[in-house]
């Protein structure tokens, strides 16, 4: 044989055993050895293959290693090498997370993720240690790898030091001082409150009133003949502004519970004797409009009995007075009255110190900023002062009374109207004095870490609830379409989601479900709390949704319109203006305003709109009925039309109505008629005791004792069953 045959099959037997060596090589992983590219040798592999006779065994393994890369020391590995424990069951996970940390976490190695996420969408190749995965991948990975996850909770801040401002230690008896009573009037709507306090003011407050309800709380200081004081509260009587009454016997000393004397105990007359109990206040009753012909005040006093009021009369502590308030009579017997009951009380309070008091009202007054009306219970506050109520705080800039008269100074039990808050604040806050406008700033800022504290909890109980409801969704989803194929997957999905795919973005929304959106807008914090409060009894969502997206105090701005535009939805305004312009780009925009000062005609307005969004329902009204006597056929063509032979018992059978066929109390069919004839005539009404053939657009086989509905259809419009009660 030639030698140089010889000596080819030799180098080529010898190349293969160093290619199978370098392959092996290749893919060995010794300790987790990393690949480190090098600078190429002098020697190509090229010149291996051209010139193998030139070259041994061990110097193509020593050539051609280079030109991949060479393995890491064991020294090297040792120390890159970190112990990962091994995690079983849950992972906790978050957004964000890294491929090293998402591999930390669950115990593996890296190329354990790189594993796991072959043959997805992510690109491996560009893919490292530091590179952020997505939440979708992340629970991927986890499920892939037998094991379940959880979100990571949030990691809890360092607890910050409470910088909350309190009330002052109870005073030293000895430097008390007699301050004046407040005396809240409360009582049915229209049972002559507000009457009553004006005949006492001397002022004309009821007919400045919208419709002669009061819509807020007044606070007014009465000055009587023989020199004493009475701060009074007048409450709202109407059903809405239970919040409001329940408010202001909370700040209160005295009672006056207002009963007119012709109509006794009503509904709010009930209530408010139970807003007095339960805040431990002593009643006065006032027995309104005695002075009418059907005036009963003994028949009062008898109805009180049955919710614990007992007057003196009948051996209680309650004293009831038979007044006038339209004629001014008896007044001055329910002051003093007022005035004995309060000396009993011993009211006292501490004018020295810092200022402690109540927000009784508040609103945004657009020449005066954020106002509140409030009452000093301790201390006396002066202008300059820096007080800090809910969220928000003031420099005490200007103090007015009830007439609008600027005052320097109010002491405890004095009603005044504070100017100077940086925002409005809500009534029924606590207002508390602090030493400076820094201090005030730290108050602030702790109430609002608290509030976004619980707030944040609230959240992830929400989210965590809302995942759990997600998840057990798909579950069921996954369930039911587990036995289909792929593609009876795609074509359950796409006929599901079909009507939504070729629909615009705002035809959707309508197709969900009837939604009014609506923005409130009122005068004063505690006017929008009793609106609200009306609103969150609303229980007729699945008629037609109520979303309130947004409410506040003052006049309608552009802010409002653009919002409404946003949301379709309707600005409802009690007690506030719109000016010209506002009015203007609203009806350019198609929003509808709609303003009220009379809380009844608001809600009466809204549940108009709710109405309005309803669809109307169809309702069948029966023209006429008729029975099957008999049965037979014709031919038309090729094909046999089954024909019922009929007898109008009720009504009338019109040709131009819709039909519908009954049998056994069940309905067969709804249609109209092919055709009816009366002895061969083809005839548009049949009446009451003829006979008749007809025959239906539909192929129905008859049954002797059918009956044949003749009807028609009207669409009626829905209204609310939501009641707000009142």
């Amino acid at each position: 044989m030639n030698r140089g045959l010889i000596l080819k099959f030799e180098n080529l037997v010898q190349l293969r055993v160093a290619c199978r060596q370098l392959r092996t090589l290749s893919y060995r992983k010794v300790y987790r050895a990393q690949w480190k590219p090098v600078q190429s040798s002098a020697h190509p592999v090229w010149s291996v293959l051209l010139y193998p006779q030139f070259w041994q065994k061990d110097k193509l393994i020593s050539v051609a290693l280079p030109q991949r890369r060479h393995l890491a020391t064991k020294e090297e590995t040792k120390k890159k090498k970190k112990k990962i424990p091994l995690t079983t069951g849950e992972v906790e996970i978050r957004q964000k997370m890294t491929v090293e940390e998402l591999a930390r976490a669950m115990g593996k190695d890296i190329d354990h993720i790189y594993e796991a996420l072959l043959y997805t969408d992510i690109d491996l190749d560009s893919l490292e240690p530091d590179s952020v995965l997505h939440e979708d991948h992340i629970k991927l990975i986890v499920k892939k790898s037998g094991m379940k996850y959880k979100s990571a909770k949030l990691k809890e801040e360092k607890e910050r030091e409470n910088t909350d401002a309190v009330k002052r230690p109870p005073a030293d008896p000895a430097v008390l001082t007699p301050r004046p009573p407040v005396v809240t009037i409360l009582g049915h709507v229209d049972h002559g409150k507000t009457t009553l306090l004006d005949s006492l003011r001397k002022t004309q407050v009821a007919s400045m009133e919208a419709g002669g309800i009061t819509q807020h709380i007044g606070a007014f200081l009465v000055h009587l003949p023989s020199g004493e004081k009475i701060t009074f509260l007048d409450t709202p009587g109407h059903a809405a502004f239970s919040a409001m009454r329940a408010r202001g016997t909370n700040v209160t000393d005295i009672v006056i519970l207002v009963v007119a004397a012709e109509d006794g105990v009503m509904q709010q007359t009930i209530e408010s004797i139970q807003h007095a109990k339960n805040a431990g206040v002593p009643l006065i009753l006032a027995i309104n409009k005695c002075d009418k012909p059907e005036a009963d005040p003994e028949r009062v006093k008898k109805e009180l009995l049955a919710h614990d009021v007992v007057c003196e009369e009948f051996g209680g502590d309650v004293q009831a007075v038979n007044i006038s308030a339209l004629k001014g009579e008896n007044l001055m017997v329910l002051a003093e009255a007022t005035v004995a009951l309060a000396e009993m009380l011993e009211l006292k309070a501490d004018s020295a110190g810092l200022v402690e008091g109540t927000v009784i009202e508040s609103c945004k007054d657009r020449g005066k900023g954020p106002v509140t009306t409030a009452i000093i219970q301790r201390g006396t506050l002066r202008k300059g002062c820096v007080l800090v109520a809910g969220k928000t705080w003031a420099k005490v800039r200007f103090m007015f009374d009830e007439n609008g008269k600027a005052v320097d100074a109010a002491s405890p039990g004095i009603p005044v109207e504070i100017m100077g808050w940086k925002e409005v604040p809500s009534a029924g806050d606590e207002i508390l004095e602090v030493e400076s406008e820094q201090r005030a700033r730290e108050v602030v800022s702790w109430r609002t870490y608290v509030e976004q504290q619980e707030k944040m909890k609230r959240e992830v109980e929400v989210i965590e609830a809302k995942q759990k409801e997600h998840r057990m969704e798909y579950e069921k989803q996954q369930q039911k379409l587990g036995r289909l194929t792929w593609r009876q997957r795609k074509a359950v999905l796409y006929k599901a989601n079909k009507h939504l795919m070729f629909s615009k973005p705002k035809e959707r929304t309508e197709m969900d479900k009837n939604v009014l959106s609506v923005i409130v807008k009122g005068d004063v914090d505690g006017s929008v709390e009793a609106i609200l409060n009306i609103l969150d009894s609303y229980d007729a969502d699945d008629e037609c949704k109520l979303d309130i997206i947004h409410f506040g105090m003052g006049d309608i701005s552009e802010t409002d319109i653009n919002l409404a535009e946003a949301f379709n939805g309707v600005v409802f305004g009690f007690s506030v203006k719109a000016n010209n312009s506002i009015k203007q780009l609203a009806a350019k925009k198609g929003i509808k305003i709609k303003l009220h000062t009379i809380i009844y005609k608001f809600i009466e307005d809204l549940k108009d709109e709710l109405n309005s969004r309803l669809p109307p329902s169809v309702v069948e009204n029966t023209i006429g009925e008729a029975s099957v006597l008999n049965i037979f056929s014709i031919t038309v063509g090729k094909s046999k039309i089954p024909v019922a032979g009929c007898r109008v018992q009720k009504g009338l059978l019109d040709k131009k109505m819709k039909f519908k066929l009954i049998r056994n109390r069940d309905v067969i069919w709804k249609g109209s008629l092919s055709s009816l004839r009366h002895h061969k005539d083809d005839v548009q009404v049949i009446k009451t005791g003829m006979d008749c053939g007809l025959s239906l657009d539909q192929y129905i086989e008859f049954t002797i004792g059918d009956e044949i509905i003749c009807y028609e259809e009207k669409e009626v419009k829905q209204t609310t069953s939501w009641d707000p009660g009142f």
